[in-house]
C-alpha cells in the first residue's frame, strides 16, 4: 500500500465529518494480524480521554499537522509533560512506554499519525481511564 496525500485527505474528511472528530484506518495485512498498525486522524477538539496502554507501549509517527502530546501523574492527577509532535519540526515521533498515562490533542486541522502498538487490540477498560 501507498500512502499518498490522497489517502490522508479522505481520511481527513471522515474525522472533520465523525461526531469523534478522528478516524482510523487499519494499515494490517488481514484480520488475523497480531498486532496494531494504523493512520489516525485527529482534528482539532476530538474529545480523547487521559489514558494507558498496560499490555504494550505506542509508536506515534506525525505525517502532517500538528499535535501535543500530555503524559500524566497516576497520584497527583496532573500533566507533568507535554510534547509537541509535527512533521517539519524537532519531534516528529515518539514511543509512549507501556503503563504511561497520556492523551493527545490536534493543534491543527489536518493532523494524522501512523500508530503502532504491540499485539491485537483490546478495548479500553474503565481501569484505564484517568479522570481529573
Amino acid at each position: 500500500m501507498i500512502i499518498d496525500n490522497k489517502i490522508l485527505d479522505n481520511l481527513t474528511a471522515q474525522a472533520k465529518a465523525s461526531p469523534r472528530l478522528r478516524m482510523n484506518m487499519d494499515l494490517r495485512n488481514s484480520a488475523e494480524d497480531q498486532s496494531q498498525r494504523m493512520l489516525n486522524a485527529i482534528e482539532p477538539g476530538s474529545p480523547l480521554p487521559i489514558h494507558r496502554h498496560q499490555k504494550t507501549s505506542e509508536t506515534v509517527v506525525c505525517l502532517r499537522g500538528r499535535l501535543v502530546w500530555e503524559f500524566y501523574d497516576e497520584l497527583e492527577r496532573i500533566c507533568t509533560e507535554r510534547i509537541e509532535l509535527s512533521p517539519n519540526g524537532p519531534i516528529v515521533a515518539l514511543n509512549v512506554p507501556q503503563g504511561q498515562w497520556h492523551t493527545v490533542k490536534a493543534l491543527e486541522s489536518g493532523s494524522v499519525i501512523i500508530e503502532c502498538k504491540d499485539g491485537p487490540y483490546e478495548p479500553q477498560s474503565p481501569v484505564d481511564v484517568l479522570t481529573l
